[in-house]
């Protein structure tokens, strides 16, 4: 590819005000002789509770990178998260849907006549349910969904979150009489909301969560499933490559990769993932991209 123009620093701003602000950071893509027009756009949705701070220099590391190779990236906060308005205590699942709508809306508005196909859209985590979840609504399939590590059930997602809070219990005087996660699951199912590691999660969200799974949910547009592994060579996660064969035999265009490298959304400390960064520049290359 052939270099392009410098990159300009990610815009921060407020999508509306009052209760329906949402923060978001924009990347204006970069310009190139043999591409005047923009290589694309690129919706980022960000992962679920700590994991999303945890993750935060990978996010902003590979959208000035997408940038810089002509995409333009749209990174916004989820109703009741990061910056935006609300309660984290608030937030749907329905509300965050609506929010990915907007967020493609503002980037269709935004590029007008320079973006030739919808927003794509890019997931980590439970970011990467979430984008599953809108491209089989959207009126519009996305041009394709770049998914990191992406939740492949979320009812397993929701017990290893609940887990936190049975570990918390643990440390206390009790010694963790609370009955364990079916007992969480059972109060949130009476209506209950449950404090885990900081964040309250209401009833009405646990139950979409637990509710999802990819494998349910073929994708209308091709998928780009990247995974993150412990050492070079390693295979996908067989859960994984169980709903990436099904796709593929249902004549879905699925490039699924594993790379090496940190679980950066769940280290102590703050950690970034190199491979993780080059090999979504190399399968986003216009040539590359483009076969599939």
């Amino acid at each position: 590819m052939k270099p392009g123009a410098a990159a300009q620093p990610p815009q921060p701003f407020f999508l509306d005000g009052g209760a329906d602000a949402r923060f978001c950071l924009y990347y204006p893509p970069a310009s190139f002789p043999d591409a005047p027009a923009c290589r694309g756009a690129i919706v980022y949705l960000h992962p679920f509770a700590e994991e999303m701070n945890k993750s935060r220099r990978m996010a902003s590391l590979q959208a000035a990178a997408l940038a810089a190779d002509g995409y333009a990236v749209l990174r916004i906060d989820l109703h009741g998260c990061g910056d935006s308005a609300g309660d984290f205590g608030d937030a749907t699942w329905d509300s965050w849907l609506a929010d990915v709508d907007r967020a493609s809306r503002w980037l269709r508005d935004r590029l007008g006549a320079t973006l030739s196909e919808a927003p794509a859209i890019w997931g980590l985590r439970l970011g990467a349910l979430l984008a599953l979840d809108h491209a089989r609504r959207a009126a519009e399939a996305p041009a394709f969904l770049l998914l990191w590590q992406p939740v492949t059930s979320g009812a397993v997602f929701l017990t290893q979150f609940l887990r936190l809070a049975v570990a918390s219990q643990m440390l206390t005087a009790d010694g963790g009489a609370g009955g364990g996660t079916a007992a969480l699951r059972t109060q949130l199912a009476e209506g209950y909301a449950l404090e885990i590691a900081g964040y309250l999660l209401n009833p009405a969200l646990a139950a979409a969560i637990d509710a999802h799974d990819a494998g349910a949910m073929p994708p209308p547009c091709p998928v780009h499933w990247l995974e993150v592994v412990p050492e070079a060579g390693r295979p996908l996660p067989s859960a994984a490559a169980r709903i990436v064969g099904r796709w593929q035999d249902a004549g879905i265009l699925v490039d699924a990769r594993a790379v090496p490298g940190p679980q950066f959304w769940a280290t102590q400390e703050i950690a970034t993932c190199p491979a993780l960064l080059d090999q979504t520049r190399h399968v986003l290359q216009p040539l590359h991209h483009a076969a599939g």
